[in-house]
């Protein structure tokens, strides 16, 4: 069969491979303010991949994934914090703290506060899913479960204002590692730092849905009791990818505080976490590639949109999830799926008209 060029360029790993090229370049073209935008949405492409891991091929539906992006992103400014202020931070001290907590000490070392924004998200999520997969709370019970629990921890940190800085947040972050934040050259770092954690992550969730684990976890998704019944503990399925997907989430926090200076409640609240799950529908979701593509696409749109029209841009965004939900809903990458097929049947028909006038050679 003759080879199509066309539709292997169309594949999803080449994809990927020239958006990566793209991405790589886009700096040099960019102002220094633009460079660090684009950083934050990779950090959003991140996080996007872990929950597609959960959503797209488990079938498993969190509005909570707020949670553990905004403990790898509190974590980290704890650190960052820290290190600005070379003591008990202002906030502390107005509110009668004298010398830091004992969580705060601890992440006063870099390698220990990289270590904990990952792994502490993927214990607490071990923890949580333990307890309600083990007790076969799926579909829409476990979706308003992880958006409660969302509301439980905003409400927490806003409580707890004397340790995490309440409604305000953290920020003023001048240095990180001892270099300068608002130095150019430390955010182009800090984006292809952005950048090399998304390739990672994708080639490692990549490689994992392509093994025979990631077959399991779509008929977890197309067929639970089935596999069930074939003698797996979907549960323990479920409970490892929820942690693994919580983990990303929290280098993706980790990642993104370090570009935007400031982590508050509002930014890890319920509508970020629907945002979340938005951005994996609009890219297509089970394709691991899409959501990344729709959480830098959408979030371009949203910065572009609300410059040029910031009286009504939120009324064009709606209007780009609108006919994006009505007209693609398999998402971005189901107009990918279209155009292989459509080259997979040119192919064909060419081939099918070769054969006929091998057989029939013109006289």
């Amino acid at each position: 069969m003759k080879f199509s060029i066309a539709n292997y360029l169309i594949s999803r790993k080449w994809l990927f491979l020239i958006l990566t090229i793209i991405l790589i370049i886009l700096p040099f073209f960019l102002s220094d303010f633009r460079v660090n935008l684009l950083g934050r949405y990779l950090a959003f492409a991140i996080l996007v991949i872990g929950l597609d891991l959960l959503w797209g091929y488990m079938g498993v539906l969190s509005l909570g994934h707020g949670i553990f992006f905004g403990l790898g992103a509190y974590i980290m400014a704890i650190y960052l914090t820290m290190e600005t202020s070379n003591g008990v931070p202002d906030f502390m001290m107005w509110n009668g703290i004298t010398e830091l907590p004992w969580f705060w000490a601890v992440l006063q070392n870099p390698a220990v506060a990289i270590l904990a924004a990952i792994f502490i998200p993927m214990i607490v999520a071990t923890v949580l899913g333990f307890f309600t997969f083990r007790n076969r709370i799926q579909d829409v019970y476990f979706t308003i479960l992880t958006q409660a629990l969302v509301m439980v921890t905003v409400t927490l940190i806003i409580s707890q204002q004397d340790v995490t800085g309440g409604t305000n947040g953290l920020t003023g972050f001048s240095t990180i590692f001892g270099y300068s934040l608002s130095n150019p050259a430390t955010q182009k770092a800090l984006y292809y730092i952005t950048l090399a954690c998304l390739v990672i992550v994708f080639l490692i969730c990549t490689r994992l849905v392509n093994s025979r684990f990631g077959k399991a976890l779509i008929a977890i998704r197309d067929g639970e009791n089935r596999l069930r019944f074939s003698g797996y503990d979907t549960s323990m399925f479920k409970v490892l990818v929820f942690s693994i997907s919580a983990g990303i989430a929290g280098l993706a926090g980790m990642l993104f505080v370090t570009q935007v200076g400031i982590i508050s409640p509002t930014m890890i609240g319920i509508i970020p976490s629907i945002e979340m799950i938005l951005w994996v529908a609009i890219g297509g979701r089970g394709t691991l590639v899409g959501p990344v593509i729709g959480a830098v696409l959408t979030n371009s749109a949203k910065t572009f949109f609300s410059e040029s029209y910031p009286d009504i841009w939120l009324y064009f965004l709606g209007a780009v999830f609108v006919i994006v939900v009505i007209f693609l809903p398999g998402g971005l990458m189901s107009l990918l799926d279209k155009l292989k097929r459509r080259g997979n049947a040119n192919e064909k028909r060419t081939v099918n008209k070769e054969s006929k006038e091998a057989d029939y050679p013109a006289s």
